[in-house]
């Protein structure tokens, strides 16, 4: 019989490691670029993504390990061991993706008359042609630098594309400097379309680093060139800025955005047939070691091969095209305000349109009777129809307050620059909290109705982005419950007074304690199951590696509760230990759109909760994020919620994988019986009929 436990006794459970972890999920997004059920060109928007991801997880994750081998560290989270294996597994991963393009894509696509061609490969035709374009647009951007005392190795920025040459002969003053570099401007494409006269009918592309490697030689008239190498350095580019040592946070990060491109160098990429003297001679400029090269077969960076994509009209090589349904909540032809007084809406992005949302604002900005609008900004783009909308609202004379967060990584500069656009027009726009990074996803519209004022508010737990809300799987909830939005008021009124926050009516919020009820709401459950109650905890997030959290569920699993988490990235709790997790199990699912939904559930006998969030259950998130989890106490709209977000996805078994206790996952479609259902495809499906055949929908297009 499994001991009493109580919350504050402690699990001993080894938990698996977060970086290994993140690692991890980029193979199972790999796992799409393998997959010949795919289009083709879908297959490479895949494998750019784990390019990508990986050069994000270098530039974020990679530094303290690089600065811990390098000192010799032993002990603690991050040491000499832990640097050597981070290496080793992204070496591994790095070679997968390297095989996949060039023994699985390229022939693929060459069978469908694409295809990259390289100098060797080049007609005569071909070559007079990239002469011609290298004089014409390449060469008079080229400056190389050779090395002496006066001109030393010159700053190289984070992931740009460079060339270093080794020299045979004297240069024009007699001396033997024999290394030079040729960096590459950022301006030129990376990928060039051959005209259609010298293509032979095909769709033939030249990458511009060879074109630059066919003409290094023109570059240096007199030498020789004995030795060349295109290269790579990625940076570690976490932005660090003291915010109680400034006095203007957003003219601190300006700085820092332009101290960015040269941060400390973690990983150094490099041909594949680069020789050990010119390798060697950049390890030793960037401070690297051995384990932080990398050879590449291929382009240093695969991530701008996302250009052939668009440059391709093939879109039987693309999935099909999806239109979502408008938004089954409301009625298009209805005042959202009236529909809001009604009940709640849920829309569940991307099977239902964000042009619900965005409908719901321009209605906000064009009535009258609107007072005020609020809106917490993270990751809304460069580009975003939404800021366009708001700014409309200024001019339109309404009170527009904007929390931008200006520490959103790599969107850092766009939100600078929606956070001057609006103050420019008289919006009021503040920055959150000191120390805090505020990723609650709230917009607030209050509107004079009669003698007083009511609110309406739109919750959600994605980002305020259009183009991410066609391909990431979120919830957005809108509504006009008179507690729900007196919460919200409270919390703009807490980030732009800082004053103290009130007793909160359903909201929990980070970093106060959201953190707190979760681990109770856990403890509950887990003590109803030891009392013989059924109790069910069901999660799905984007991350769990909080360790607080992650001892609540190894204790009420360990007391009978069943608990199934849906994670599709990092996680670092083992499930199906013996004596520890075995009621846990573990799945991720990994789609054609991303998953970033938030939903928490928890049933004990017939009393259920459920609650969405913007928070994942890592330590950031619960401690140092302005962060919101709302419960959903509609029971029609929690059943779709838990149909949808949940028991759709525990029953996947086409894109989803369970984690083993070794951490290691395992593609359920391999396992015996599994019938290939994708949670995913189901929501297309049904949502996707409504578009097509529903008149509402016309008449909103």
């Amino acid at each position: 019989m499994t001991p009493p436990l109580t919350s504050a006794d402690p699990v001993t459970i080894p938990f698996l490691d977060r970086d290994h972890s993140i690692l991890a999920f980029n193979e199972r997004v790999l796992d799409w670029a393998r997959r010949e059920d795919v289009p083709l060109l879908e297959r490479l928007r895949f494998l750019c993504i784990v390019s990508s991801n990986l050069d994000e997880f270098f530039e974020v994750r990679m530094a303290p390990h690089l600065t811990a081998m390098q000192g010799g560290e032993r002990k603690g989270p991050c040491t000499v061991q832990s640097f050597e294996a981070l290496s080793a597994a992204a070496h591994r991963l790095l070679e997968q993706q390297d095989a996949l393009f060039n023994d699985e894509l390229m022939p693929a696509f060459a069978r469908q008359g694409i295809g990259l061609v390289s100098h060797g490969q080049r007609t005569p035709a071909q070559k007079r042609w990239v002469d011609e374009y290298f004089d014409r647009e390449v060469r008079p951007l080229l400056v190389p630098v050779g090395l002496d005392p006066a001109h030393p190795f010159p700053q190289v920025a984070n992931k740009s594309l460079n060339f270093i040459v080794r020299l045979g002969g004297r240069d024009a003053f007699g001396r033997d400097n024999e290394i030079a570099i040729v960096r590459v401007p950022r301006v030129l494409p990376r990928l060039i379309r051959m005209p259609a006269p010298i293509a032979g009918g095909k769709s033939l592309f030249v990458l511009l680093s060879s074109v630059i490697r066919a003409h290094l030689q023109d570059l240096f008239p007199g030498r020789e060139v004995s030795q060349f190498s295109q290269f790579r350095v990625t940076r570690h580019s976490d932005l660090e800025v003291d915010e109680d040592d400034v006095r203007n946070l957003r003219t601190a990060l300006r700085l820092g955005l332009q101290r960015r491109h040269y941060g400390q160098a973690v990983r150094l990429e490099v041909s594949f047939a680069c020789s050990e003297f010119l390798s060697g001679f950049l390890l030793q400029q960037f401070n690297l070691p051995p384990s932080a090269l990398y050879r590449v077969q291929g382009p240093v960076n695969l991530v701008r091969l996302q250009q052939l994509i668009d440059l391709v009209d093939a879109p039987q090589l693309l999935f099909p095209p999806y239109r979502p349904s408008y938004p089954v909540g409301l009625q298009p032809a209805q005042p959202i305000f009236d529909q809001l007084r009604q009940g709640d809406v849920v829309i569940h992005q991307p099977f239902e349109s964000f042009d619900g949302v965005l409908a719901f604002l321009r209605e906000a900005v064009k009535d009258p009777d609107v007072l005020a609008i609020k809106q917490t900004i993270y990751r809304t783009g460069a580009d975003s129809a939404l800021m366009d909308v708001l700014r409309e609202a200024v001019r339109q004379g309404k009170e527009v307050m904007a929390v931008v967060e200006l520490k959103a990584r790599f969107d850092e500069e766009a939100n600078i620059n929606w956070a001057e656009q609006l103050e420019a027009i008289g919006a009021q726009v503040v920055y959150g909290v000191v120390g805090l990074k505020t990723h609650a996803k709230m917009l607030l519209v209050t509107r004079r109705e009669g003698r007083g004022l009511a609110r309406y508010a739109h919750l959600s737990t994605g980002n305020y982005n259009v183009r991410t809300a066609r391909l990431y799987t979120d919830v957005s909830y809108l509504t006009a419950d008179p507690q729900l939005t007196a919460d919200v008021e409270s919390m703009f009124v807490h980030l732009a007074s800082q004053t103290r926050l009130p007793r909160l009516n359903r909201v929990l919020m980070a970093p106060f304690h959201l953190h707190r009820r979760l681990i109770e709401k856990i403890d509950v459950l887990g003590q109803a199951a030891a009392r013989g109650l059924p109790a069910r905890i069901v999660l799905k997030m984007n991350a769990l590696t909080d360790e607080q959290l992650m001892q609540a569920l190894v204790r009420a699993g360990r007391r009978g509760a069943r608990i199934d988490l849906i994670v599709r990235g990092a996680c670092m709790l083992p499930p199906r230990v013996p004596g520890l997790t075995e009621n846990i199990r573990v799945r991720s699912v990994i789609g054609r759109f991303l998953e970033h939904s938030r939903v928490f559930y928890f049933c004990a006998g017939h009393e259920e909760e459920l609650y969405l969030s913007s928070a994942d259950w890592m330590n950031r998130n619960m401690l140092r994020r302005v962060e919101m989890a709302w419960p959903v106490t509609d029971p029609a709209l929690r059943q779709r919620i838990i149909d949808e977000c949940l028991v759709a996805y525990l029953h996947d078994d086409a894109d989803a994988w369970e984690l083993m206790d070794n951490g290691s996952y395992v593609r359920v479609r391999d396992m015996p019986g599994a019938k290939h259902r994708s949670a995913q495809e189901a929501l297309m499906a049904r949502y996707g009929a409504r578009a097509a055949t529903s008149a509402e929908n016309a008449a909103w297009t």
